[in-house]
């Protein structure tokens, strides 16, 4: 089957969230239902929000219906043969005003072993900050697992995180297993792996939309952060 040449648009998937803000409906012209948006997804294979195309012949179309029909033809012989009929990238603008959760991601033997999904390796990519806006990445120091324990147990990690002052083109790679937030008044763009596999350590003590604290991943997390990676942050 031949694929038609044309630049294929999707209809976004947005998301409401308790850290969004207003800067996808204002500066990137999102038509958003609600004021209070962090997400917009772009271009998803993920289960649940699968990404349907806007535009031209294909227009009604799922990601994965292309893939299924257009094989390499649509996503190339060696990326085809590599990661099969699902679409391996996940496209997304952010909007954080406020930060968002401390967390990591598995890598993907770990992901494939616990969540037979891809793990998650994602890039940043600032396309507008507020005034002192900072990202978190890794820790500011040399930590030992057991001192991460201790941390987690008392409630005192973000005394161990590297924080990363951030400006305009801007552009950071997120390793497996690297500790990281978007912090407070940051709109990037994020390209990641097709996986939602989040592992979040620290949440603010901020209650989510429904008013509940939301649940934290400790214990998957113990072996899935990569110590040595992030212990090596240093100003990017």
């Amino acid at each position: 089957m031949d694929l038609p040449v044309y630049p294929i648009k999707f209809q976004p998937i947005l998301k409401e969230k308790v850290w969004g803000g207003t800067k996808l409906k204002n500066l990137l012209n999102k038509n958003a239902a609600t004021s209070v948006i962090g997400e917009s997804w772009e271009i998803s294979d993920v289960e649940n929000n699968i990404s349907v195309v806007a535009n031209g012949k294909l227009k009604g179309q799922t990601i994965s219906s292309l893939v299924q029909n257009y094989k390499e033809a649509l996503m190339g012989h060696y990326v085809y043969k590599t990661y099969g009929k699902k679409f391996p990238l996940l496209f997304k603008f952010i909007d954080a005003k406020e930060n968002l959760s401390v967390q990591l991601h598995p890598d993907d033997k770990l992901a494939k072993e616990r969540h037979n999904s891809f793990g998650k390796t994602e890039m940043w990519y600032i396309i507008q900050n507020d005034k002192n806006a900072e990202l978190i990445i890794g820790f500011n120091k040399k930590v030992l697992v057991e001192e991460f324990v201790q941390h987690i147990e008392k409630g005192t990690i973000e005394t161990l995180l590297h924080k990363q002052n951030i400006k305009k083109g801007d552009a950071f790679y997120i390793t497996p297993g690297l500790v990281h937030a978007i912090g407070a008044g940051t709109l990037l763009a994020e390209i990641q792996q097709t996986s939602d596999i989040t592992y979040r350590i620290y949440d603010w003590n901020r209650p989510d939309t429904s008013g509940q604290l939301r649940k934290l991943h400790n214990d998957l997390a113990i072996d899935a952060i990569d110590f040595e990676a992030n212990s090596k942050i240093k100003d990017l």
